[in-house]
């Protein structure tokens, strides 16, 4: 008979402190092996290992290639490489980028579920937006516990809100209460995985091979969705359309991805980016507008001169309109926007 005895777990942003709070509420002996993305730049130097080794015994680091799995070890991902569990071992690659993170949590969530099945105990922390809701869904679908941190006592509450909101959670607890109800789900018996359509493995297979840095063009991702009006937001490419029961995701055919909250942020991220890029040009133009002024002026040609420092004083009011916009230009995410409906409702009611 199988075992629980794959512990996934994701953070991002307020995630240092519940790891570190999770596994010192683990068993020394946790018959599990554990795997930990946390999100972080890529230039980062990696000391979560030796973080955790403060507050456990069971030994961590990163992992690197092809490492065997093993129980009472803890799993970390390396600075920019996404990690990926497979049966038996641990993939380390350099794949595109999820959700504008490398290493991703839903790449994990994803091969864990697509190797172990109902074996796979997803545990997602404090973090913004919502890296990690299709990594369990991935784990639900094929048989798994889905366990989330409470928002209320999260740093950062929007990435298990986000799961809350679209995945069937099993548990939503305290990081102290967390780590309790895996070490009692740890080591308990499972039936076999439910059945997955052929279709549906072979998506999921498909976005682990993505991931593994294998390239995307020759997977013809295109067959699982439906091409979006949506462009890459990191290389341009056609964004195709995924989905999986209420979630809606985008994958460029480079393998970029992003769920539809972390579309939306990095669309409105760009528009001030392209904004001021508008500026910098009219700036430029205002410079060499007067300099050529200054040169006919000099010349002794004040008509003409003249109408280069009226080009250069309107082309400044038009700069000026442009910085009200960046000015007034707000940086959005679905959460931002339940956010400022909620506050709305409430002012309303008050």
């Amino acid at each position: 008979m199988k075992k629980r005895s794959i512990i996934v777990v994701g953070a991002s942003a307020g995630g240092i402190v519940a790891f570190q709070q999770l596994m010192g509420g683990l068993l020394p002996d946790l018959d599990a092996a554990i795997f930990i993305v946390w999100h972080m730049a890529p230039t980062v130097r990696g000391v979560l290992p030796q973080l955790l080794s403060r507050f456990t015994t069971i030994p961590a680091a990163h992992a690197y290639d092809n490492e065997p799995v093993q129980t009472n070890r803890i799993y970390v991902a390396p600075p920019d490489h996404h990690m990926l569990v497979e049966n038996g071992h641990i993939r380390i690659t350099h794949g595109p980028k999820e959700n504008r993170f490398r290493p991703a949590i839903d790449p994990l969530f994803r091969s864990a579920a697509y190797a172990y099945g109902n074996r796979v105990m997803g545990v997602l922390l404090s973090g913004a937006l919502d890296d990690g809701t299709a990594g369990l869904w991935a784990i639900k679908h094929y048989g798994g516990l889905a366990l989330v941190q409470d928002p209320q006592e999260a740093l950062v509450s929007d990435m298990p809100e986000n799961a809350i909101r679209q995945v069937a959670i099993d548990y939503v607890l305290p990081v102290a209460q967390l780590a309790t109800q895996l070490v009692r789900l740890a080591g308990e018996d499972v039936s076999e995985t439910p059945p997955v359509s052929m279709e549906e493995n072979e998506k999921t297979k498909t976005e682990i091979r993505i991931a593994a840095d294998e390239t995307a063009l020759g997977l013809n991702l295109s067959e699982y969705g439906q091409p979006s009006r949506y462009v890459c937001p990191e290389c341009h490419g056609v964004l195709t359309q995924i989905k999986e029961g209420p979630l809606a995701r985008f994958r460029c055919h480079t393998g970029h991805a992003y769920s539809a909250d972390t579309l939306l942020a990095a669309i409105t991220e760009q528009i001030e980016d392209n904004l001021y890029g508008a500026v910098r040009g009219i700036d430029e133009s205002v410079i060499l507008l007067n300099r050529l002024g200054d040169q006919l002026a000099d010349a002794n040609q004040p008509k003409q001169a003249g109408l280069y420092f009226q080009k250069a004083q309107e082309a400044l009011q038009r700069g000026e309109l442009i910085r009200q916009a960046i000015r007034a230009h707000e940086p959005l995410s679905l959460d931002s926007i339940q956010h400022q409906a909620t506050d709305t409702a409430g002012t309303e009611w008050l």
